[in-house]
């Protein structure tokens, strides 16, 4: 009965949605399908202008100066006022960034630099203390923090500090997760599939680069708010975003087909374009491949079997989206929220 209805809807389809194309995407290689259901495609890799760009953009990343530090709730300080050691406190900020002084009270060090608190008690003092002197020593902090989830041994949040890099992180969280898979214990992280992001946007870092050779480029210093995914081999999922009514990540299955997945994700809205973009090899240097899917539904060509780990686009029916999605490599949130997203929280589609 399933596979009736599905007919039915594609026979539908094949004959309500117009022809969209408009010559924008030309540039990206198109996805057929041969006889055998084997991929015949030409692909459309990084170029050496995207590879350069990228990596430029690590250098970038790589050159900024690390923000001033301030003061959270959690990190622990000791306050000295010269020659007044009984004014002097050593202590954890609160969880409401303060701290409790001798003669002044409570008082806010949340979100000031450590110059900044040290004046900020001295003016205090000054009705009770002749020329106070204040000092602020960082014994522990614990609000520079960074994120690293999915497959990793010890997922969760860490302290960071100025020296912490990928491949240190990665090994402060346990490295790879393991599994017991016909009674061998496994590595299931997919470093190829794994992302770096910062302030909403994927950072185009080479895991393996990172990790496994200690590339400088791309085993960059890790900064305060930063999220790591690390994907998984296994249960590997497909993503499915862009303009469709139920963007998602779901589990892969062999002999998924691209036509059943778009169904399952309440199909295309109308503002999508005539093609699909597939997006493949990962996220370190994926390949992008675009699919008739209006050629599918009207027989032309055979539907495309997906693979595991892949990203189904549908861009909008508009130029400028796409070429700005492509030079960004994915920064788009809905997709960072996507392949982020844990597997227990996977809209599994039957």
């Amino acid at each position: 009965m399933r596979i009736v209805v599905f007919a039915f809807l594609c026979a539908i389809l094949a004959g309500c949605y117009p022809d969209r194309y408009m010559g924008n995407y030309d540039a990206t290689a198109e996805l057929h399908v041969g006889a055998d259901d084997s991929a015949v495609v030409e692909e459309a890799e990084n170029d050496e202008e995207t590879i350069a760009r990228n990596e430029e953009r690590l250098r970038s990343l790589e050159a900024e100066k690390e923000p001033v530090y301030k003061m959270n709730a959690g990190d622990e300080i000791e306050i000295r006022v010269y020659d007044h050691p009984d004014i002097g406190t050593k202590t954890r900020i609160g969880p409401d960034g303060t701290v409790g002084i001798a003669f002044v009270g409570q008082v806010k060090l949340s979100g000031k630099t450590i110059a900044e608190g040290a004046e900020f008690i001295r003016n205090g003092l000054l009705p009770y203390v002749k020329n106070p002197v204040v000092t602020i020593t960082i014994i522990d902090v614990q609000s520079e923090t960074a994120t690293i989830a999915g497959s990793c041994a010890k997922p969760g949040v860490y302290s960071i500090s100025q020296s912490t890099r990928l491949a240190d992180f990665y090994a402060m969280a346990g490295s790879s997760a393991n599994r017991l898979f016909n009674g061998v214990n496994v590595d299931v992280a997919d470093l190829d599939n794994s992302m770096f992001i910062r302030n909403g946007e994927i950072v185009p870092v080479n895991f393996h680069k990172a990790i496994d050779r200690g590339d400088a480029i791309h085993n960059i210093h890790i900064r305060k708010g930063d999220y790591v995914f690390i994907a998984q081999r296994m249960e590997a999922s497909v993503t499915i975003c862009g303009e469709v009514g139920n963007p998602h990540k779901r589990l892969f299955e062999p002999g998924m087909g691209l036509i059943e997945t778009l169904t399952a994700a309440g199909w295309m809205k109308e503002s999508h374009w005539k093609h699909v973009i597939i997006i493949r090899d990962g996220l370190a240097n994926p390949k992008f491949y675009k699919v008739d899917v209006d050629g599918i539904l009207a027989g032309k060509t055979k539907n495309v079997t997906l693979k595991p780990s892949d990203i189904v686009y549908v861009p909008r029916d508009d130029l400028s989206e796409y070429n700005v999605f492509v030079r960004k490599l994915l920064p788009t949130a809905q997709l960072v929220g996507l392949i982020a997203s844990p597997f227990s929280r996977l809209n599994i589609v039957d």
